[in-house]
């Protein structure tokens, strides 16, 4: 009767235990799946500020034909804007994007000077068009980058706080950089308008 008793107890303790293993198991799993979708979600929303950043590229060779044709002295602000989209183009990893991006405005920046300094592109309609379709660009990146660097804080979260960052660490999670502007681009550019003379 007793070696039935103590049967029913180690049966009990046993039972415990591996339902004890089961419920961590499912937690563990659980939170893996968690880190992964977090982790997908930035990616993704980083493909969306790509997706933005190629719009962008896209319209700068048709502004910048335009202004060309009609201020050829203005060479070096046209070279530096090719070579940005270039470094862009060849940049692999988001760091190397963002600073190939940063770099990139402030070329933009000195090409909307270029823009601003003469009357007759600030009256020209293709240029007019196409300013306006880089102010919209420039909106959705800011939009993208603002979405890409909530979906990073969430997930650079989940990833640090205990117990998560214990199996981060194991499964090979690592926190994710954000998204974070030259320091030059504190300073606008200065854009002087200069008034159309009167015909």
């Amino acid at each position: 009767m007793k070696s039935r008793g103590i049967a029913g107890v180690v049966l009990l303790v046993l039972a415990a235990i591996v339902g004890g293993l089961v419920l961590i198991g499912i937690l563990l799993v659980g939170s893996y799946n968690g880190l992964v979708r977090q982790s997908t979600a930035v990616d993704a929303q980083w493909k969306q500020v790509e997706v933005q950043y190629q719009r962008r590229l896209d319209l700068i060779p048709n502004l910048v034909e335009s202004v060309k044709g009609a201020q050829a002295q203005e060479q070096k602000v046209f070279s530096d804007l090719a070579n940005a989209r270039s470094r862009y183009a060849g940049a692999n990893t988001p760091a190397e994007r963002v600073d190939a991006a940063n770099n990139l405005e402030s070329s933009l920046a000195r090409l909307l000077v270029v823009v601003e300094n003469y009357p007759e592109l600030r009256s020209n309609q293709n240029v007019i068009a196409l300013m306006d379709e880089l102010s919209g660009t420039e909106n959705r990146v800011s939009v993208e980058r603002r979405r890409y660097n909530e979906q990073v804080r969430d997930y650079n979260t989940a990833v640090s706080v205990f117990p998560r960052n214990i199996l981060a660490g194991v499964t090979g999670f690592k926190q994710k950089p954000y998204f974070e502007a030259d320091a030059a681009a504190a300073d606008a550019p200065t854009v002087r308008f200069t008034p159309t003379p009167s015909p």
